[in-house]
């Protein structure tokens, strides 16, 4: 996360690269572990139901659904924590992120069920993007708001989207020199040139 201060720039640099190096490091897991080739005797056929593949694992009991969807949902969960961190950013809304990272989560998690198809013995599955999205969305909400959190209050930034407005942007016509104000010094005045004839 962008870190404000005398040194924030240091270490705006040093926790995106440490970022882009866990966000690599973790897509070429998820396409090793998406797209390599299973050598299985038979492949169900592809699902592109939303939720029927989730409904079989629940229906399998307490001890057999939770492998499954544990690995569905933990595949991508990392991607709603290092998306953030590649960004950045600490003043930012957190509905916008979580919209932004959601849906770079979906569109690869999409793009990865594609090319299974040329994949022997792995098979499209529609809720392996749900749980995709859905474990993406809960580690965001659960670790990058209060990361934001303490970065701001760590460094003495708002809080919120709510600043004081500065006086000439609340005042078009404010001088720093008019009555009532404190004043910087005399406005600096930069000298004619004339014209050539």
């Amino acid at each position: 996360m962008q870190q404000p201060g005398p040194d924030g720039g240091a270490r705006t640099v040093s926790y995106r690269a440490a970022g882009v190096v866990l966000l690599v490091a973790h897509l070429l897991f998820v396409g090793w572990y998406v797209l390599r080739p299973l050598d299985v005797p038979w492949v169900s056929a592809p699902n592109t139901t939303p939720f029927a593949t989730v409904r079989a694992d629940l229906a399998l009991g307490f001890p057999g659904a939770v492998r499954p969807l544990a690995a569905g949902l933990g595949l991508f969960a990392p991607l709603g924590v290092l998306l953030p961190l590649v960004g950045g950013r600490v003043e930012v809304s957190a509905f916008a992120s979580l919209c932004r990272t959601t849906l770079a989560s979906g569109v690869l998690a999409m793009l990865l069920e594609i090319a299974q198809t040329g994949v022997p013995g792995q098979r499209v599955d529609i809720d392996s993007v749900v749980l995709a999205l859905v474990g993406t969305a809960t580690a965001h909400l659960l670790v990058v708001p209060a990361v934001r959190r303490r970065a701001r209050n760590r460094h003495g930034a708002p809080s919120g989207a709510f600043r004081p407005l500065r006086p000439e942007e609340e005042n078009p016509s404010y001088s720093p020199g008019s009555p009532g104000e404190s004043s910087q010094g005399p406005t600096p005045r930069i000298p004619r040139v004339g014209t050539a004839p």
